[in-house]
């Protein structure tokens, strides 16, 4: 288990948060946890009710969509300090769209998304640093999935 001042330590080093003060960290490390992942272990499967937001400290993650008719297809390689379940923040995604699988043993920081959206609302500052990271993290995850996807039509042969 670790203590609020090592998970205070682990924020800073996230270039993701180097636009909080102090007190936003020490906030934020009220709501984080640290959490193991064996390889082959699922963080969430596609379809899950939404949970938490993760960010990979170290290891990789394989972040899969099954496509109807197809095998599951991997849209995403999360490698340390890639964000993991983004969608928790939006407010209309009530579900997982993705499954997040380890490849090899991991650990990321577990950020509670329903207390991070509290955070938000009650310091715009915060929330406007956060949803800027979001939506920029959503812009290159749409690119990376649209490029994936032409991939998979490219390979279906004409009948």
């Amino acid at each position: 288990m670790f203590q609020q001042a090592e998970l205070e330590h682990i924020l800073h080093t996230i270039p993701w948060f180097i636009e909080l003060s102090d007190n936003q960290i020490e906030n934020l490390a009220s709501i984080v946890n640290v959490r193991h992942i064996h390889q082959g272990d699922f963080i969430f499967r596609e379809g899950d009710s939404e949970g938490d937001l993760y960010i990979l400290l170290d290891g990789e993650v394989n972040i899969d969509i099954q496509i109807p008719g197809r095998e599951k297809v991997c849209i995403f390689k999360a490698e340390p300090l890639d964000i993991i379940g983004w969608s928790s923040l939006t407010p209309m995604v009530r579900q997982r769209t993705a499954s997040a699988q380890a490849v090899q043993d991991s650990n990321c920081l577990e950020i509670n998304s329903e207390a991070l959206t509290v955070f938000c609302e009650e310091d715009p500052k915060l929330g406007f640093i956060i949803m800027k990271r979001i939506s920029n993290l959503v812009a290159s995850r749409l690119l990376t999935t649209r490029i994936q996807l032409m991939d998979q039509i490219l390979k279906i042969e004409p009948s």
